[in-house]
């Protein structure tokens, strides 16, 4: 088996994990809510709204400080659904499981041992602490 072969192995792979499929189920919860949806449909027409004032020569800045009041409570409403909430909980997760799957893979390109490598706090770790700024 090639790399590239490898590779695509490793991609049916991350499609078999639970983390990749609880965040492709709390997506796909979170698309079929229709309340989020126009929640979410709200606030990029009021962003575009800001953006289209703030552009004008003779914007009117109590109009955008309006239009900025609505966004935010828009997206906090957004935010506060538990949809989309549950969604960005199981993309957080499966990210971090992405990222140190990425970490290993350029870790190792970069001469690492690929069975010690890993990804420690937002930075790959060679499994060695010479050069190492600390991990904990």
């Amino acid at each position: 088996m090639d790399i590239i072969e490898l590779a695509r192995q490793i991609g049916k792979e991350i499609q078999q994990d639970e983390t990749y499929i609880k965040m492709r189920t709390a997506e796909q919860v979170s698309e079929a809510d229709e309340e989020l949806q126009e929640l979410i449909s709200d606030f990029n027409i009021k962003r575009m709204a800001i953006n289209s004032e703030a552009s004008k020569v003779d914007r009117d800045d109590e109009k955008l400080q309006t239009l900025n009041k609505e966004m935010r409570h828009l997206y906090s409403q957004v935010m506060q659904n538990e949809n989309m909430a549950n969604y960005n909980k199981a993309k957080l997760e499966f990210d971090s499981k992405l990222q140190r799957v990425l970490a290993i893979i350029q870790n190792s390109a970069d001469g690492d041992d690929p069975e010690t490598t890993d990804f420690i706090g937002g930075m790959g770790c060679s499994g060695s602490c010479a050069s190492c700024g600390g991990c904990h």
